[in-house]
């Protein structure tokens, strides 16, 4: 038996869990390692791209490598967990993406590292595991394992587990439950609250909130979900979504999902002041809003736009295969001449779709707004899993997802005009589908 060193002691599944909560983890991820998943091979997580979905990584970036290939890659906010609780950073932790293949790996986890498990992951043996505790402010919390330990032989204690792409998730606490059935005990115990006040939950404590957006703070309040700004609020590793609907027997199929709301990278757009901008490509409002210009309407690849000329390209993507054959790819608008009047590169996307989830839950609501703001949910959870950036972009070239701004300058002749910016990708409800795998509907007071 290979026992960690006395400066890694041979850790209990309930010493590990109790160090990761502690360090701020919500759930627990773990790898089986195969021989070549070692820092000298870079352990392989994906075959697609969906490990962007699944864990947390910052900006991602074009790199070159020697052979003068372009590749993909992303910082991992990756610590190491230390035995006495704290955590060190892996300052070079990082994905390597590989789009065309595809596939992701895993690099730089040990170099800069103080205290890292090398002795762990430079080696080919079998029956090795990796641990990630995944924050609510996106951070990784990283244990690595012999396997033929007191951690892996508590593991293995617990049966199977509930997979998340390559990785196995680890219940943090009692008796194993999957996060399926734990949500939607929750989403049970919401929809028979019948009408909840508006609120949200910011800093632990709960908030009066009665803005337009409440429906979606309300649900996040009830499930523990802090407001903290952060992209892509999750119960489980389930990403959360409200819909306001009039009924929740009758959800119109061309309601709008907001998905992504980066803005451009390139093109005219960001060399110009949105004033600039709007008086130069937009239009004067179609309701006959006094002084007011619009750039705003559906943006679908392969259309052109009729009130602002601009037409719609995707470049870098293979429509055919579903995949991307050029990192440098990205979404543009251009005019008749062809100049680039607006666009996003596949790495700016790529950077915001890596905060969506890879499972997500839309759940209907319904809003009474007297005597006070209050909202109701349905019993019909719309189940997403699996989801990854070729579907995305898949979806965009086919037009079900399209960019739908609400740019507009209000006073726009006089001395103070009040420009507003609203960059934003949508789906309309019937599309959903397409961006997962698995899309269900499950009756939660019968699941």
């Amino acid at each position: 038996m290979k026992l960690q060193s006395a400066d890694r002691p041979d850790l209990t599944l309930d010493q590990l869990r109790s160090m990761m909560t502690a360090a701020g983890a919500k759930r627990i991820l773990m790898k089986d390692l195969a021989p070549n998943d070692n820092a000298k091979n870079q352990p392989y997580l994906s075959g697609s791209l969906d490990v962007t979905n699944i864990l947390p990584a910052g900006d991602i970036y074009v790199d070159q490598t020697p052979q003068g290939n372009r590749i993909m890659k992303a910082p991992l906010p990756l610590r190491w967990l230390q035995p006495d609780g704290s955590t060190r950073p892996a300052p070079h932790a990082k994905l390597i993406l590989y789009p065309q293949y595809p596939e992701v790996r895993f690099s730089g986890f040990l170099r800069g590292s103080q205290n890292a498990p090398n002795d762990i992951l430079t080696t080919r043996a079998p029956g090795r595991r990796l641990f990630f505790g995944i924050t609510d402010d996106r951070r990784i919390i990283g244990w690595a394992s012999w396997g033929d330990d007191t951690l892996s032989a508590n593991v293995d204690a617990l049966g199977e587990l509930e997979p998340e792409g390559v990785f196995r998730r680890i219940p943090l606490s009692g008796e194993p439950k999957d996060s399926y059935s734990l949500l939607l005990a929750e989403l049970r115990r919401i929809h028979l609250l019948d009408w909840i006040a508006g609120k949200r939950l910011s800093g632990g404590v709960v908030k009066p909130y009665n803005a337009s957006n409440g429906i979606g703070y309300t649900l996040e309040a009830e499930l523990g979900i802090s407001n903290n700004g952060i992209a892509g609020p999750d119960f489980e590793g389930w990403e959360v979504k409200a819909a306001q609907v009039p009924s929740f027997t009758s959800i119109p199929n061309s309601k709008k999902n907001t998905l992504l709301t980066p803005e451009p990278d390139g093109g005219e757009y960001t060399q110009m002041s949105l004033l600039e901008f709007v008086t130069k490509f937009g239009y004067a409002d179609k309701n006959d809003v006094e002084d007011r210009l619009n750039f705003g309407g559906q943006f679908k690849v392969g259309k052109r736009h009729q009130l602002t000329g601009l037409t719609t390209h995707l470049f870098g993507f293979n429509k055919v295969k579903g995949e991307v054959d050029d990192v440098d790819g990205k979404f543009v608008l251009a005019d008749d001449s062809g100049l680039e009047v607006a666009s996003w590169s596949f790495k700016k996307l790529l950077t915001h779709w890596n905060k969506k989830h890879a499972k997500a839950v839309y759940l209907p609501g319904e809003i009474r707004k007297a005597p006070d703001t209050k909202y109701r949910y349905g019993s019909s959870a719309y189940l997403g899993e699996g989801t990854d950036f070729n579907m995305f972009l898949s979806a965009v070239a086919a037009g079900r997802v399209f960019f739908d701004p609400g740019m507009k300058v209000e006073a726009a002749a006089s001395a103070a005009p009040k420009p507003k910016k609203r960059s934003q990708f949508r789906i309309v409800w019937k599309d959903i589908p397409s961006l997962y795998h698995k899309m269900t509907i499950t009756d939660v007071l019968t699941a």
